[in-house]
């Protein structure tokens, strides 16, 4: 093995599969067989004609037959998990002289939500990948089309002069400058404290001259003569309303363009695709296809990385990781792309809103490479460019890394940009596959997931890769409603996608693997689990205030089947939690956020979508803040949770909370003054739902109740919370 490694023989990757593979199959049979008891029980024992309770039983039947149909979804996702690991020495000695090109996207869309400052970092992070200069090109579309990101970017292009040769010289990681230089140095006498510190003064000037700018709401003239970009910015020029702009801001063609340490730069590109009131401009999902057509006209790299501008590159080796995949001779050419998980470095010990999505990027999405590959999540994905052009998969085909580059001898940098502000217009893609069989596609608010589904479909597979060193790191929501705001887009549409032609089990059916199909249901079908869960969140609890049972009592054997499942899934989801690095205050957190979105994201994604299909609204793109004022910063920092806004998801949660409190409250009272011991045997299930419910919403009380500061829930939303749960105790019990 060693004589290999030393040789460079050998796969390029290698695949293992997931350990307890065999212990989670036997435990779900068994889970499997408590589910099938609890049907049983509902189907045998459903209370009589002009009982009381009849119809609340077959609602509750109903969300159980969904919650049992739901965990066999989810299984999928389990079944198989497949892990990675690559082998770039051996890249490196087979084919370092023939690495192909790569073009980075970075994505920017609102200079407010997400300050250049912040973008110019990620893209300095791109740049500096350890990786040929001259084969690398990152381009930056600007969809707001703002002078001051343009701005921003001119200044990144004479700071990376400097910052790419010190990363190399002195190995830098991470390679954003902003998170580099937030870290103190340990050791005084190191070699590097000299010009890291020549350095940080750098990158501060450059900052500071870039957010004066944006605080003035202005450019200087002596500035604004250095570069002719600027000229594209004037009186007429507005977010929604600009013409296509295309500026080379290095040309990594040209010799002549060399950093401090006179070795070769990456070729740098800012875009603004055209913009028009009377287009559609199809988001995300446009600005990408613009991108594919104005990078094939500069550089028309073979690979492509896409990144959201908050997701700066944590691991200058991703490039060659990723590489090691597509290059590989056995089994590289079936690879469509090679998905790194999203990671975030603003997350709480805790994860007060469960950010990270750790069981997305640690037990999901390797689940679903054992199925054929993840889904595309939109950043830190590594393309084959005429996958994503649309190209199928034969296993005929021979797929090689090749892209023609337009010669700097036949084109200047003038004539090139022209060129490519052609291929940015609102016009250019009518009467074309653009957005249909072409690049992303258009018409869904989750333009990425629909096509990765598309890829896999064309017989292409998709690898998860998730290093040690997180490839990408970013911001996660730092409030409770950024947080279900961003689950709400998630959730709608995903499910606009079950709705549609592409459905997995039609548009996938013979095409993908069907534990691929279950797998993407299992996010697909988000927006409708939020019926059972508001029906088990509310009924159990008005029929303990009313003295109803609607679950087998304690002395009956059907007990044991409701206590094993909701025992064991617990159980599993502690044990879990704890292995993935969760802390038990993190995996509380990652129950209630569980509960939050299923209640509210859920549903109104669920209606929206509903709505959507008859006609009454249309999709929409909302990007979620990248920057909170100091206070909320500081309750995020002390794990408080943020309630200070009036949103109709909040008079959701709120009504929950404030009727399962109350339902508690008399249930036991009437267990403690009346009834005595008769009434644990008949609602012990009950009062454990309610209750659990009640301390799940422990934050939403002192929201309510115990708060002063801005973070507390508002008095309006708490008046109409009481209003809609004195309708619900109206509400007869049938």
């Amino acid at each position: 093995m060693e004589e290999e490694q030393r040789d460079g023989l050998g796969p390029l990757f290698e695949s293992r599969r997931g350990k307890n593979w065999v212990f989670h199959r036997v435990f779900s049979f068994c889970v499997f067989v408590g589910i099938v008891l609890v049907w049983v029980y509902r189907a045998t024992h459903v209370p009589s004609r002009g009982e009381k309770g009849r119809w609340a039983w077959i609602g509750l039947f109903g969300a159980e037959v969904w919650f049992g149909f739901y965990w066999v979804l989810t299984q999928s996702l389990r079944w198989n998990p497949i892990y990675r690991c690559t082998f770039k020495h051996r890249l490196s000695q087979r084919f370092e002289d023939k690495l192909p090109r790569v073009d980075v996207f970075v994505c920017t869309a609102d200079p407010t939500i997400e300050p250049p400052v912040m973008v110019i970092n990620t893209v300095l992070s791109v740049m500096a990948y350890d990786y040929p200069a001259e084969k690398l090109s990152v381009y930056l579309s600007d969809d707001f089309g703002s002078k001051f990101t343009f701005y921003a970017l001119l200044e990144a292009s004479i700071f990376a002069r400097s910052w790419l040769p010190f990363c190399r010289k002195f190995k830098v990681e991470p390679r954003s400058p902003a998170v580099y230089f937030s870290e103190s140095s340990k050791i005084l006498d190191d070699p590097k404290t000299e010009e890291r510190v020549r350095m940080k003064k750098l990158y501060e000037e450059m900052e500071r001259k870039i957010n004066a700018a944006v605080a003035i709401g202005g450019i200087s003239e002596e500035m604004q003569k250095q570069h002719k970009g600027f000229a594209e910015w004037t009186s007429m020029v507005s977010s929604r309303n600009h013409p296509a702009i295309v500026q080379v801001l290095i040309d990594g063609r040209d010799q002549t363009e060399c950093d401090s340490g006179g070795c070769s730069l990456p070729t740098l590109v800012y875009m603004a695709r055209e913009k028009r009131p009377e287009y559609h401009h199809n988001f995300k999902a446009g600005a990408m296809n613009a991108l594919l057509r104005v990078s094939s006209e500069i550089s028309n790299g073979p690979v492509i990385l896409n990144v959201d501008c908050d997701m700066y590159s944590n691991n200058s080796e991703s490039v060659r990781d990723a590489l090691c995949f597509f290059m590989d001779e056995e089994k590289g050419r079936e690879i469509a792309y090679v998905q790194f998980p999203q990671n975030f470095d603003n997350v709480t010990k805790n994860d007060l809103y469960a950010s990270s999505l750790k069981f997305i990027s640690d037990v999901d999405f390797h689940g679903m490479d054992g199925h054929g590959g993840p889904l595309y999540i939109g950043s830190g994905c590594f393309h084959r460019r005429e996958s994503l052009c649309g190209k199928k998969y034969s296993e005929a085909y021979k797929a090689e890394l090749r892209g023609d580059r337009p010669s700097i001898a036949q084109s200047n940098v003038y004539t090139l940009e022209e060129r490519a502000k052609n291929l940015a217009t609102c016009t250019y893609e009518e009467n074309s596959q653009w957005g249909k069989e072409m690049g992303l596609k258009y018409g869904f608010p989750v333009e990425d997931v629909i096509t990765g589904l598309s890829i896999q479909c064309k017989g292409w597979k998709s690898v998860y890769y998730n290093p040690q060193r997180k490839g990408f790191l970013g911001v996660a929501p730092s409030t409770l409603s950024q947080t279900l705001v961003q689950h709400k887009r998630w959730s709608e549409g995903d499910f606009q996608i079950f709705l549609s032609k592409y459905c997995p089990f039609i548009y996938g059916h013979g095409r993908i693997s069907l534990g691929l199909q279950m797998c993407y249901s299992t996010y697909f079908f988000w927006a409708p689990n939020s019926l059972p869960i508001l029906y088990y969140a509310i009924v159990p609890a008005l029929f303990l205030f009313n003295g109803i049972s609607l679950f087998p009592s304690l002395s009956s054997l059907w007990f044991i089947s409701f206590a094993f499942v909701a025992g064991a899934s617990f159980i599993y989801s502690i044990v879990e939690c704890l292995c993935l690095g969760y802390t038990l205050q993190g995996w509380w957190n990652e129950q209630r956020i569980w509960l939050f979105k299923r209640t509210t994201s859920y549903l109104f994604a669920l209606v929206d979508t509903f709505l959507k299909l008859l006609g009454v609204t249309k999709s929409a793109f909302i990007i979620t803040a990248k920057v909170v004022d100091e206070e909320v910063s500081k309750r995020y920092e002390n794990e408080m949770m943020e309630f200070g806004s009036s949103s109709p998801m909040f008079v959701i949660l709120t009504t929950i909370a404030m009727l399962n409190l109350l339902c508690l409250a008399i249930g036991v009272k009437r267990m403690v003054m009346d009834e005595g011991v008769e009434i644990l045997d008949s609602l012990l299930l009950q009062i454990l739902i309610c209750g659990l419910i009640v301390l799940i919403n422990a934050p939403v009380y002192q929201a309510l109740f115990l708060r002063s500061d801005n973070g507390r829930m508002p008095t309006n939303v708490m008046f109409a919370s009481a209003f809609l749960v004195l309708i619900a105790y109206m509400i007869p019990m049938v």
